[in-house]
Order: C-alpha cells, then structure tokens, then sequence
C-alpha cells in the first residue's frame, strides 16, 4: 500500500499509522506491547542508528532513524493511551530543557567556545540535580563499558581526572610517615 491523504508521509500521518496499528482493527502483534515490551526495540534501534552513523551510510541512517523515531512515537502513544502524558507533554519538556540548557542562545549569558558551552551545562545540570552527586542519573541499563564511560566523564567533569596513577593516588608521598 502507498501513501496516501490519510497516511501522508508527515509527522502527523506517522502518528495516524501508529494509532490505527494499536486500533481495534489493527495488528494484532502491535495492539498487545507494553512499554516494557517494546524497549529492547528502542535500544537495538539506538544502536543500529550508531552503526549507521558510524558507518557514514546516510541512506541508512536516515532509515534507522525513522525506525528509532517510530519507537520514540509508539512509546508515547503508549502514554497517550495510559493517560500518563501527551505527546505535546513530551515536545514542551524538551523545548523547555533545550532553552533552560542553552542561555547563551535564549538569554544573555556569555559562551564563546565549545568547552565554554559545555561548562556551562555541567554548570546547569548540577543546579537542577539540586546537590545529588554528579554521578546521578546515568541509567542503570547502559551496557557495562558505556556505563564506565559515563561515569568516567562525569568525574572527570566534577575534578577527578589525572595525569597519572601517582595523581590519582596522592602522588609519591602519600601515606609516608
């Protein structure tokens, strides 16, 4: 089947295929997920969304990202069918993060350079994490290489990172008496 005026090939058509897959005359593989059964699909779509990119296929990345943005709509929809939020919920909490986390676009603050910006935002997210540790939030789900990865940029952010194992450890004299 083509597009067509009902299912155009536009973000509001997307959302219309999504919603008459979970309909009652729809599929029936479709009409039973759950947020939880879907999620594996959200984290192989990321993935093969990396390998794309990394890859430089931009056919293929353009695909993969359809496929992730599917995931991203029916895990809304999904909500949107709970009563737990809307899709517009969803657009407003990232637009306002995206202001809130770039005041030298949106406001009047000053960040001339890339690790000015990123300063900045260490900055930021340390104020709306309101005093928990600089290692909170990183998902518990990350595979065990990416999660380390995570952990070591934000210490390396919040002042521990060192030139050496002897920095680390205090240098040459710790612990002498």
């Amino acid at each position: 089947m083509k597009l067509d005026k009902q299912f155009p090939g536009t973000f509001a058509g997307l959302r219309r295929i999504i919603a008459t897959l979970r309909g009652p005359d729809g599929c029936p593989w479709d009409r039973v997920q759950t947020h939880e059964s879907l999620a594996p699909y959200l984290i192989e779509e990321a993935y093969e969304t990396l390998d794309a990119l990394d890859r430089g296929d931009s056919k293929e990345v353009r695909e993969e990202l359809g496929d992730l943005l599917f995931e991203v709509l029916i895990q809304v929809h999904l909500a949107e069918e709970a009563g737990e939020f809307t899709m517009r919920e969803v657009i407003r909490g990232v637009s306002e993060k995206l202001v809130r986390r770039h005041p030298h676009v949106f406001g009047d603050t000053v960040a001339d350079t890339p690790e000015a910006v990123v300063e900045q935002w260490d900055e930021l997210k340390a104020q709306e994490r309101g005093g928990e540790s600089a290692l909170a939030g990183i998902p518990r789900t990350l595979p065990a290489l990416a999660g380390a990865q995570a952990i070591q940029r934000r210490a390396a952010r919040a002042g521990f990172a060192f030139e050496s194992t002897d920095d680390a450890w205090g240098g040459p004299d710790r612990g002498a008496g």
